[in-house]
C-alpha cells in the first residue's frame, strides 16, 4: 500500500473561483497526487467544465440544509482541504433576503459535518470579503475593526466568526473584487473588466463611480494563494489558524478600472464620465474605501500580487485568444 492520496473538496466549485481552482488543481497545481472534487448547488454539474477536466468528482449539496454531504464522505471521503467559496455575493441580493443570506453564507452545515469526522486532519479554506469593513479609511489591516455596512458584509462577518469558534484548522481569506479570464463553464454573473471593455467598445458615454475604492485582485494570484496554504498543510499539516487579506497591490476606484481597460484597448477618455456612488441608488449600501494592506500575505506566503494594470492586460489577452 502506498501512501493514502489526499483529496481536495472545492465547494461551490461552479463559481468563478471556484472554477479557475479546479482547473489549477487538476493540473497538479496543488501538488502530485491529489483527488479533487466538488460541489455544485444546480440540479447538473456544469458540462463543460467535466469534460475539460475529466478526473472531476461533482456532488450536488445543499449547503443551507447539508443535503448531499452524507455522500460526498461515503463515495469520497473525509478532504484533507475544504474549499469554500459558495455564496450569495450580491449584496443587493442579500439585503432583500437577510435570512437566505445569513443561511448560504454562515457555513454551519459544512462545519458540522466537518467536526463530524472527529479529528483534526482537514484544513477549511474560506473566501470572505473585504466588505467586511467599514470602508472610512484606506488599506485596512486584519486586526482592523470589522464594521459591515451591508447584509452582504455582516453574513461574512458572522462566518468568520463561527469559523473561528468552531474549526481548529482555518485560513479565512478577506478577497477583494477578484477579475480575470472568463471560466472553463462561462458564470452567469457579468465578470468586471470584460463588462467595462464591452461597454466602453460601443463609444456610448458610461458613468463609473470615482469615490469608492477597492484592491482587485487578479484570479490567478488568488488561486496562488489557496495553493499556497493546500500545499503547506498537505506536505506539513501544521495548525493553521490565519486570517488574510488578499488583494491587489493598487486601490483604484470603478473610474480608474474603467480608465485603465480604455488606455489599453486604446479608447477615448471622453467616453469615460465621472461621478459620485451617492448620485445613485442602488438599494444598498456600499462601503466607500475598504483598500486593504496586504503586507501579511507577502510576508507569510511570498505572494506577491500582480499590478492592476498587469492582470487588465492579461484578462483583455486571454480573452482575445478564446
Amino acid at each position: 500500500m502506498g501512501e493514502e492520496r489526499k483529496r481536495v473538496l472545492v465547494v461551490g466549485g461552479s463559481g468563478y473561483l471556484g472554477q479557475h481552482l479546479l482547473a489549477a488543481l487538476s493540473s497538479g497545481g496543488g501538488g502530485g497526487g491529489v483527488d479533487v472534487a466538488f460541489t455544485h448547488h444546480r440540479e447538473t454539474p456544469p458540462q463543460p467544465l467535466l469534460h475539460a477536466l475529466p478526473g472531476l468528482r461533482a456532488f450536488r449539496v445543499d449547503l443551507r440544509s447539508g443535503d448531499g454531504l452524507k455522500a460526498v464522505s461515503d463515495s469520497f471521503g473525509q478532504p484533507h482541504v475544504i474549499v469554500n467559496c459558495a455564496a450569495i455575493s450580491v449584496p443587493r441580493e442579500c439585503e432583500t433576503d437577510p435570512a437566505a443570506a445569513m443561511a448560504t453564507n454562515v457555513p454551519s452545515s459544512l462545519v458540522s459535518w466537518l467536526l463530524c469526522f472527529g479529528n483534526d486532519s482537514t484544513l477549511l479554506i474560506h473566501l470572505s470579503t473585504d466588505q467586511v469593513y467599514e470602508g472610512v479609511k484606506s488599506f485596512y489591516k486584519e486586526e482592523d475593526e470589522t464594521l459591515p455596512v451591508n447584509m452582504y458584509g455582516k453574513s461574512k462577518v458572522a462566518a468568520e466568526k463561527f469559523i473561528i469558534e468552531q474549526c481548529s484548522n482555518y485560513a479565512i481569506l478577506r478577497s477583494s473584487i477578484i477579475y480575470g479570464p472568463q471560466t472553463i463553464s462561462p458564470v452567469a454573473k457579468s465578470l468586471p473588466i470584460q463588462w467595462m471593455d464591452s461597454v466602453l467598445s460601443q463609444g456610448q458615454q458610461v458613468q463609473f463611480f470615482n469615490d469608492e475604492f477597492r484592491c482587485p485582485v487578479y484570479v490567478q494570484d488568488m488561486v496562488d494563494v489557496v495553493l499556497s496554504l493546500t500545499k503547506s498543510w498537505l506536505a506539513e499539516g501544521k495548525a493553521i489558524q490565519v486570517l488574510l487579506n488578499v488583494g491587489g497591490p493598487d486601490r483604484v476606484s470603478r473610474l480608474q478600472m474603467a480608465e485603465s481597460v480604455a488606455d489599453i484597448r486604446g479608447y477615448s477618455h471622453s467616453i469615460i464620465k465621472s461621478v459620485s456612488a451617492s448620485s445613485v441608488d442602488r438599494g444598498v449600501a456600499s462601503p466607500p474605501d475598504i483598500s486593504m494592506d496586504i503586507t501579511k500575505l507577502t510576508q507569510m506566503l511570498g505572494i506577491k500580487p500582480i499590478s492592476f494594470q498587469d492582470g487588465v492586460k492579461a484578462t483583455l489577452a486571454a480573452e482575445a485568444s478564446t
